[in-house]
């Protein structure tokens, strides 16, 4: 299987796979391939830099990079409810349960539970998700 990048006549840009060049090329002419955003047949290849094996260290390298953008998005997450919700401390089971019967008016909140406090949340049908748990910086 072949990885093209395409592009439509409005430069829309999606990925295509296909058997091989050959059958890309077929399939274009009968308008077969078609772009995802506005629907256009007129599709070309767009520009790709070539798929070469990596080696141990280039994996390696991959392998950080994607955990640092783990980190990074969990960061976010984080920072984002801390910033736009109310912290309710150790009361968030019975605070989250009196927002969803409609006792408090709805809100975003965070805080603390047990396991088995948030379990009993799920099975009521309370909206709940952990928080996470960012890793401390280390310096270099």
């Amino acid at each position: 299987m072949i990885r093209y990048a395409l592009l439509c006549e409005r430069e829309h840009e999606f990925d295509g796979w296909f058997r091989s060049s050959s059958v890309f090329d077929e399939q274009v002419k009968a308008g077969e391939v078609t772009c995802p955003v506005c629907g256009s047949v007129k599709v070309r290849k767009g520009l790709m830099a070539p798929n070469v094996a990596g080696t141990k260290k280039r994996d390696a390298i991959d392998a950080t990079q994607v955990a640092q953008k783990i980190v990074m998005a969990m960061t976010a997450i984080r920072k984002h409810v801390e910033e736009n919700c109310d912290y309710v401390g150790d009361k968030f089971a019975e605070t989250a349960r009196r927002i969803h019967y409609g006792e408090e008016e709805q809100r975003g909140i965070y805080g603390e539970t047990t396991p088995d406090e948030a379990r009993e949340l799920i099975e009521e049908g309370v909206e709940v998700a952990p928080l996470p748990v960012v890793p401390p910086r280390r310096a270099n």
